[in-house]
């Protein structure tokens, strides 16, 4: 299904990410009692992060997200991806990990599952960093910069 105007949209598969997604959080919080939070499982994952769920359990999720990709990818016949310069990801990959310590969090700790818990931190949270994207996609398209 595509999308008039649009021909690379695919909803199906954005609602089906999503629905993975939010099921996803919410095994983890109703068996775990822990929020699906990349950023805090990562750090707890390599030595950073305080209490919670155990360091092997932190890796198992951390893991599952690029082999679940790879599984999507291989059972879909693969699919075309491109990406920025090893320095521009690391740069960027330095600042996302910056605001995710100012900001007590990341998307999908904030977006995903404080959101759902009407947690008003992520809220607002959610708020600014949606704002903050759809800002800087409008500089860009106004800068006459491709937007992916």
């Amino acid at each position: 299904m595509t999308l008039a105007g649009y021909p690379d949209a695919a909803p199906l598969a954005g609602l089906a990410g999503g629905v993975l997604i939010g099921l996803a959080a919410a095994l983890m919080l109703l068996a775990l009692g822990r929020i699906a939070g990349v950023s805090g499982l990562a750090a707890k994952a390599v030595g950073l992060g305080g209490s919670g769920i155990a360091r092997s359990g932190a890796w198992l999720f951390v893991l599952g997200l690029p082999l679940g990709a790879l599984v999507v990818v291989l059972l879909s016949g693969g699919m075309a991806a491109s990406f920025a310069s090893p320095l521009t990801l690391a740069i960027a990959g330095l600042l996302v990990g910056i605001g995710t310590r100012l900001g007590s969090g990341c998307t999908s700790g904030h977006g995903v599952c404080g959101v759902s818990r009407l947690s008003t931190r992520s809220i607002v949270a959610t708020a600014i960093f949606m704002a903050a994207g759809i800002a800087t996609v409008a500089a860009m398209n106004a800068l006459g910069l491709e937007v992916l």
